[in-house]
């Protein structure tokens, strides 16, 4: 059985971040819900199909991410870099994009962006169908 320190614990973002400093880059199909990554820095992860649903990403550095197919509904993205990331089939309805950097990201047309907000406006490259 494994050691574990009540005294302390480990938050979900001190977690994610040491097994990113030890190399690992796959994080898809993670259930993070309502987590607390405010900052947190995993640029080129692989984060396709996580669920990461009102969890608060203010000011992450998810550059180059893949968020394919990700639940990020209701998330707080505010000031997040989200440059290079790929939102294939990701869903954004309600997330907090104020701020968000977004240029060069990719998308398709089953991505859901909130209402009333230009992806095209912000930087995102829209792959349309051939």
């Amino acid at each position: 059985m494994a050691n574990v320190n009540f005294q302390q614990p480990m938050s979900i973002a001190e977690a994610l971040m040491k097994e990113y400093a030890s190399g690992k880059l796959d994080f898809s199909k993670a259930e993070l819900p309502e987590a607390d990554l405010q900052g947190i820095d995993i640029k080129g992860s692989d984060l396709s199909y996580a669920d990461l649903s009102k969890a608060n990403l203010q000011g992450a550095n998810l550059r180059g991410c893949d968020l394919s197919y990700a639940d990020l509904s209701q998330a707080n993205l505010q000031d997040a870099d989200l440059r290079g990331a790929m939102l294939f089939a990701t869903d954004l309805r309600e997330a907090n994009l104020q701020g968000v950097k977004l240029e060069k990201a990719d998308c398709d047309r089953t991505t859901h962006f909130p209402q009333n907000f230009d992806p095209v406006k912000a930087g995102v490259k829209i792959k349309q169908d051939d």
